[in-house]
């Protein structure tokens, strides 16, 4: 997706009765927008110091594109197109629309500051025909491949975290859990308002009530990411983290939580399960922070207080 510094943003439809056709053009004029330098003020400047790019993934039966960001120098001044970095694989926020452009801010400054490679997936959306069933296998194949072609991609398959925001963080936890259940070991997870339970239940959360029809997030979004991620039939228990069997033995969390967010419990919920299941788990709080925050630096303050604290978590997991 290439930038484009005239692009303007568009209306949001009308969620409850949008078409299928309305919301593949809503999708491409936002996320034009989302990758314009027009955007910037609100998402953010890149660190200059990150080489950014994309990069075609080949998985089975697609290619995928994934946005890449490396150092150019490390803190040592030399080049930093050496092999064993760190590996950050990143999923980004949005269910129907987003991409990984929207989170230059935060993954080019871990880039250059952790040091390490950071891979934003840039998913399926979900959609008519597209589940949230592809977008999870998408950030787990994407995961699965840079860690087969470790050298290729110039990181060390010893120091592997993955990182999520909103769907994302969903993304990134299903992730986690199939990484334990295949006998690969990462180093850290960090899940930002993470949306983690898509049963009946998942509106009865206090927060729901407390927070609903936020700015960044409001019911009608819900409701439509709802009908299109899980299509009649599916198992919504299957891809809700938080009610897995077993949390136990997953990668130590941190789970960042936005006070001012519908999904605010959800994350804290999960929270509480991964300590019961003796996994290692802390949670950063935000009050007054809305959902989506962390993508939003030019309007919402707590965002650098936010990076810094997730810079802060991997540094110590990734270099341990």
């Amino acid at each position: 997706m290439s930038q484009n510094t005239a692009a303007t943003r568009p209306p949001q439809p009308d969620l409850e009765t949008i078409t299928t056709g309305e919301l593949i053009a809503y999708r491409e004029a936002e996320n034009r927008y989302r990758a314009s330098g027009a955007a910037r003020a609100i998402l953010g400047e890149p660190d200059p110091e990150a080489a950014i790019k994309w990069r075609n993934v080949a998985l089975p039966g697609r290619d995928l594109p994934v946005r890449v960001y490396r150092p150019l120098l490390t803190e040592d001044g030399e080049a930093a197109d050496r092999t064993g970095l760190p590996l950050v694989v990143h999923v980004h926020g949005g269910g129907f629309v987003g991409t990984a452009v929207q989170c230059d801010w935060v993954n080019s400054h871990l880039a250059t500051r952790l040091p390490a490679v950071v891979v934003s997936v840039e998913h399926r959306l979900v959609a008519p025909g597209s589940p949230l069933a592809d977008a999870a296998d998408d950030g787990w194949d994407v995961l699965r491949h840079v860690l087969r072609h470790a050298e290729r991609w110039g990181v060390d398959r010893a120091r592997t975290a993955v990182f999520g925001e909103s769907l994302g963080a969903l993304i990134s936890a299903l992730t986690a859990i199939r990484a334990r259940e295949a006998g690969l070991r990462l180093m850290a997870q960090v899940l930002v308002n993470p949306a983690v339970d898509l049963t009946a239940a998942m509106y009865d959360y206090p927060s729901f009530a407390e927070h609903v029809d936020t700015p960044t997030l409001a019911m009608p979004q819900l409701r439509l990411l709802e009908r299109l991620a899980l299509p009649p039939g599916t198992d919504a228990h299957a891809f809700s983290p938080l009610y897995a069997d077993d949390l136990g033995g997953l990668a130590p969390a941190l789970i960042v939580v936005p006070t001012h967010d519908p999904l605010a419990d959800h994350g804290r919920r999960y929270a509480e399960r991964l300590r019961a299941s003796g996994t290692l788990v802390r949670t950063d709080e935000h009050p007054g922070a809305g959902h989506a925050f962390l993508t939003l630096p030019g309007v919402e303050p707590r965002a650098e207080a936010a990076r810094s604290e997730i810079r802060e978590f991997l540094r110590a997991a990734l270099t341990a």
